[in-house]
């Protein structure tokens, strides 16, 4: 057989990256709860999630129906045990042999289990047994894996309330309650290499803050951005902020490599007339920017450059659950598998028509939830070959345009660390590069350079060294 030449090999290698990077969206899961009466049959769960980019899903128990479905999709599973089981795992080592060898074994690995949550929220409880008690029942569901072989493949963690953090304001302060117990379970994640799970929420922190502001914070909308005084970080979304203060909190206790997983998040979309926040805007701009930010691999501040395994709350609604309106809200999709609100989630349209993005407020402007507002174009000089940002563009603006071009479907490769065009690792720099990309990919339309009035168009090159800025004649 004849021996491709060199050219041929290279450059089939960065096609077959290429296309790895835009079918690997492994940090993206959802949370399949099942305070339902209504929900569709497990096979039919199965084939939805195949059908779009979510690669992991977190279940509350254990249902077999659903873990057998799952099998051979490749999918990632994580499943639970309640807080109920809790003093029986602590104290009989036999309960939690017989619990891995009826809910792990006969499935593993067709059905590729990926992580076991102990309890959920139990640290927050207020139960102060069962919070004696999660540790050793972790370390006996931990020996429990071990015993059949399973113990390097298969994580063990908990699930915890951002209430587990005492200081979370500014993210440098995050820190834990030092008690025993919370040292004993960090202390699991560090020698197990298990994540530190954990359920931000920035819907209730703007349910507690509900100004104009705060909103576009929670919902990575353009806003003033708020700064953190002992880093110097200017944090321009509250998911980021939150995630950075657990980080925090990790790393005062000595743990810097327990990796965080975010295993609910979400926004309802419809709630009681007294309820603040709930709308299908609303969550449709918190789930989709925050898919776009995951996809852009910016990271956080304090985390650059990777994207946490995040978990969607949730599937689907679940009617039984008690409460206001707003908890049975959650769903992504509806039980006859159509959904609620489009984010971009389906492989047969990897993201949803592109929507305008809001203009990028003064820091004392007030700041409207809509993400459709309407904006006109600049018009395109006959020589312009670069969709570059105008002078002047505020850093949540630049955030926001990077957010997005990224999360729309190009390859944000060359802007991450290694990457040719990483240095300068300036926000400005690394806007500038994604904006151009996005409308080069986008048939150079005069309207996919806009970015709320904030791009303008170049027939300067602003390529430089091994950084090539993509362009196209008009």
């Amino acid at each position: 057989m004849a021996i491709p030449p060199l050219a041929t090999l290279v450059l089939l290698v960065v096609l077959s990256q290429a296309s790895c990077f835009a079918n690997s969206q492994s940090f993206i899961g959802v949370n399949y709860g099942q305070v339902a009466d209504n929900l569709p049959q497990p096979s039919a769960t199965a084939k939805l999630l195949q059908s779009t980019s979510i690669e992991k899903v977190r279940l509350y128990g254990t249902d077999p129906a659903i873990i057998g479905a799952l099998a051979n999709t490749g999918i990632g599973i994580v499943i639970g045990a309640a807080n109920g089981d809790i003093p029986a795992l602590a104290n009989d080592p036999n309960f939690a042999k017989n619990w891995v060898n009826a809910n792990v074994v006969p499935f593993y690995p067709s059905s590729k289990i990926i992580l076991i949550t102990v309890g959920n929220e139990v640290m927050t409880s207020g139960d102060h047994n069962l919070m004696t008690q999660l540790l050793p029942a972790m370390q006996n569901m931990q020996n429990a894996l071990n015993a059949v072989s399973l113990g390097g493949k298969i994580k063990v963690s908990s699930v915890h309330s951002m209430a587990v953090l005492k200081s979370s304001e500014p993210p440098s302060s995050g820190s834990f309650d030092p008690s025993d117990e919370m040292k004993g379970i960090l202390g699991f994640n560090n020698a197990t290499g298990s994540p530190f799970a954990i359920n931000p929420y920035p819907y209730f922190a703007y349910r507690s803050d509900p100004r104009p502001e705060t909103l576009a914070f929670c919902l990575f909308q353009p806003n003033a951005g708020r700064l953190d005084t002992k880093t110097q970080i200017k944090y321009t979304n509250m998911f980021d902020a939150q995630v950075d203060a657990v980080r925090s909190a990790l790393n005062s206790f000595g743990y810097k490599n327990v990796e965080i997983v975010v295993a609910e998040t979400g926004w309802p979309y419809k709630g009681d007339s007294n309820e603040v926040g709930p709308s299908i805007e609303n969550a449709k701009a918190y789930n989709g920017n925050l898919i776009a930010h995951l996809r852009s691999l910016v990271g956080t501040p304090l985390m650059p450059g990777i994207s946490v395994d995040t978990y969607l709350f949730a599937l689907y609604d679940e009617d039984l659950k008690p409460g206001p309106t707003s908890e049975r809200a959650f769903g992504l999709f509806k039980s006859d598998l159509s959904m609620n609100y489009d984010i971009g989630l389906s492989k047969s349209s990897q993201t949803p028509a592109a929507p305008k993005m809001p203009a990028a407020p003064s820091p004392n402007a007030t700041v409207t939830p809509s993400p459709n507002a309407t904006v006109t174009p600049s018009p395109k000089p006959d020589k312009a070959n670069w969709c570059i940002p105008k002078s002047g563009v505020s850093d949540a603006q630049l955030q926001a345009n990077l957010d997005y071009a990224c999360g729309q479907g190009i390859d944000c490769r060359p802007i991450q660390p290694g990457g040719a065009c990483f240095e300068p690792n300036t926000l400005a720099a690394h806007a500038a590069y994604a904006m151009n990309l996005y409308y080069q990919n986008s048939n150079r339309s005069p309207t996919n350079c806009d970015f709320s009035q904030s791009a303008t168009f170049s027939s300067n090159n602003p390529s430089y060294n091994g950084c090539v800025y993509p362009s196209g004649k008009s």
